[in-house]
This record gives C-alpha cells, structure tokens and sequence, in this order.
C-alpha cells in the first residue's frame, strides 16, 4: 500500500470504521463499533452503562460523518465520499480544528490502544494494535515503524502521549504529503 495521502484516509475507513467489512460506511459499523470499543476498553468486561456511553459517542461520529460525507444522501458513505469530506474538514488543520466526534473517536481508540491505561503508548502496545491488522513476518518493521513516529520528547516518555497521538492522527488525515512523519501511526502500512 502506497503511504499516500488517498491510501491512509482509505485505511481510516476500511480498518478503523467499517467494521462489518462491505466496502462503505452506515450506522451499522457505528453500532458494531460500540460494542467493540467497549469490550476492549474494558478488557472483556461490556457493562450496560458504559455501551450505552459509546453508544453515544460512535452514533453521533456517524452523524457528524453522515453529514459531512453522505453527499448523495443514501445512508451510506463511500470510501470516495469519506476521502472528500476529510479534504473539506481535515485537510491543512490541527487536531483542535477536527470535527467534534471525530476527535472523540481518536481518543477513544487511544484509550483502547492503551492497553495498561498509564497515558502512554508504547512500542508493546503499538505492536499489539499492528499485529491486529496485518500480516507481519518480522517485528523489526512494526519496531522501525513506531520509532518513526517518535521525537525526542516521545523517546523520553517513552512512547506517545495522548495529545503527541491527536497532533500525529491530525498529520495521519491531514497532511497530504506522502512522507508526513505520522505515516506509520497504525503501523507499517506500506508492507
């Protein structure tokens, strides 16, 4: 896969939001989404009161999506579709410039990537969010990968705070430069 700007907003889609695989986006996939974020939030455990909260936050991303994007009006958004509303909402922006749901939506996945909730992604919880995704023979790549996305301040703490991720997902959708430093956010895409 091509880092192209085309390519990682077309990885959002397929790897991030359509969860159930059919090649477009509905309320469907927010649903599903729900319960995945809740279930791996909680390790396993998916109370009532906390599906409900994301309930919450991934209905109202697909509406802020769905009226961003749907511009057919169909009830589905297209990868084409979603690739033009990100160019109208995300391209040239910060991250406090997004879209409100769509913020919430990276800091939800943040806390699902924390695997240990300590505020900081590390190259163990990195490789654990790649290796869900794809096929990797060697983790040297998954390793080269995350020590691209790191500054130096980044190496000091460790691996990734929160708003050091929002300013990288910001860059990931934002910049449309094939060689953007958070290319590899979701992993060595290029494999």
């Amino acid at each position: 896969m091509s880092m192209s700007w085309e390519n990682r907003v077309a990885f959002v889609v397929r790897y991030l939001y359509d969860i159930d695989n059919n090649g477009y986006l509905d309320a469907h996939d927010f649903y599903c989404l729900a319960v995945r974020t809740c279930v791996l939030e909680g390790k396993g455990e998916c109370s009532s009161a906390r599906l409900q909260k994301y309930q919450h936050v991934m209905l109202s991303l697909w509406e802020e999506i769905a009226q961003l994007a749907d511009f057919d009006k169909d009830g589905m958004v297209t990868v084409e579709e979603f690739k033009q509303a990100v160019m109208n909402s995300c391209v040239g922006r910060k991250y406090q410039d997004f879209p409100q749901a769509m913020r919430a939506f990276i800091e939800l996945n943040f806390r699902m990537i924390d695997l240990n909730c300590d505020g900081l992604l590390s190259l163990e919880e990195y490789r654990y969010d790649c290796v869900q995704r794809m096929v990797v023979d060697d983790i040297k790549i998954i390793d080269e990968a995350f020590n691209s996305l790191l500054n130096d301040d980044d190496r000091r703490k460790g691996g990734l705070t929160l708003s050091r991720y929002q300013e990288l997902f910001a860059q990931f959708l934002g910049d449309i430069s094939e060689n953007c430093q958070a290319k590899n956010l979701f992993g060595p895409l290029d494999l």
